[in-house]
């Protein structure tokens, strides 16, 4: 190879590998709607648009009187507060903005309701699948709740219902053709896929051999490959995974990560939001590419009770979704009872 050729071909791979100098937090971006002191009780995603506007989903509390901007809160790119999605459910804990021929839609399980979504922008639903649709034999018996009567010594009285079958639906992502991937994270670590009008294709995963999933707790389309196939964010086992599209597992990615819980994809890298306190971009070959985000003190990570008085810029407390825009910039949104979204700019 000619010399100067060699030269400007490693100097082109040296300024397109990421490090973590690339991308710089924007401390206090996001401002609070009018009148709102906290953002909102968030276990769940964040979103953007193809104009760059951002999607947080806030969740109702789990007593109380409900709040009037649970659901879907919309941002500008600058970070103001525009408006709430009229009609988006109070319980997506996992959703994704993908553009299609006819316009741009959300896609989102239901955590409490367990319906999967299709909704415009404005908050039209479209498409909506019930849980129903799912085969018994991917799911996962859950418990009745105990009878409050109890039984006499001579056997009568009233006495528990039998464990029903039950989905706990965590995240989605939509692949090229239109179909369908959703993942029952909290519940039986299936993939359930259905094709572009949510008729039911199949499932495939699990807790047994030779996935092992261990609560898969978020997936994304990896469109860095050909074909596409599932990353996925196998949490209890601090790992990402890779799935082929019809299900096979094509091999772990990374290992011995902080809890992996939400993943998205821009360009040749994987964002992944560590529930323990991190961000870490891999590259398409699984090798970390940067971190950012890392938070040391261990009484901050994991648990969504650490409050704003301990809040440093730049310090993630336990990131549970991951989303880009289209300059490469990545929002983190927290699993928090008073809701945080971090952003680093890609310089």
């Amino acid at each position: 190879m000619h010399k100067h050729l060699f030269t400007t071909l490693a100097l082109a791979a040296l300024l397109t590998r990421a490090t973590a100098a690339d991308w710089k937090v924007a401390p206090d971006w996001l401002k609070l709607p009018e009148g709102r002191a906290q953002l909102g009780n968030q276990h769940g995603d964040v979103a953007v648009s193809a104009n760059g506007e951002v999607y947080v989903s806030i969740l109702n509390p789990l007593a109380g009187a409900p709040d009037p901007q649970a659901g879907l809160q919309v941002f500008s790119p600058e970070g103001k507060y525009l408006r709430n999605v009229p009609g988006a459910p109070p319980d997506f804990h996992g959703f994704v903005i993908r553009k299609e021929k006819d316009g741009e839609f959300i896609y989102g399980p239901r955590l409490a309701g367990q319906t999967i979504l299709k909704m415009t922008l404005d908050g039209k639903v479209v498409l909506e699948i019930p849980a129903s649709a799912i085969p018994d034999e991917f799911k996962k018996p859950v418990a009745a709740p105990k009878a409050t009567t109890k039984k006499k010594k001579d056997g009568s009285g009233k006495a528990p219902a039998p464990a029903k079958p039950a989905v706990r639906l965590t995240a989605m992502d939509v692949a090229p053709n239109g179909d369908l991937f959703v993942t029952d994270g909290y519940s039986s670590d299936f993939v359930h896929r259905f094709d572009r009008n949510g008729k039911y294709l199949k499932s495939f995963g699990g807790k047994a051999p030779p996935y092992s999933f261990s609560t898969l707790h978020k997936i994304a389309i990896d469109t860095r490959f050909n074909p596409p196939r599932i990353i996925g964010c196998d949490r209890g086992n601090m790992r990402v995974v890779h799935l082929s599209l019809d299900g096979e597992l094509l091999g772990v990615i990374a290992t011995d990560m902080l809890m992996p819980a939400a993943v998205a994809i821009h360009g040749d890298y994987a964002a992944i939001g560590e529930i323990k306190g991190q961000v870490t971009l891999l590259d398409k070959a699984g090798k970390v590419a940067a971190k950012f985000g890392t938070n040391g003190n261990a009484d901050e990570v994991g648990n969504n009770k650490t409050e704003p008085a301990k809040w440093r810029p730049g310090f993630v407390t336990a990131p549970h979704g991951v989303a880009f825009n289209a300059h490469g910039d990545v929002f983190v949104s927290e699993y928090s009872l008073f809701g945080r979204v971090h952003r680093f700019n890609r310089q």
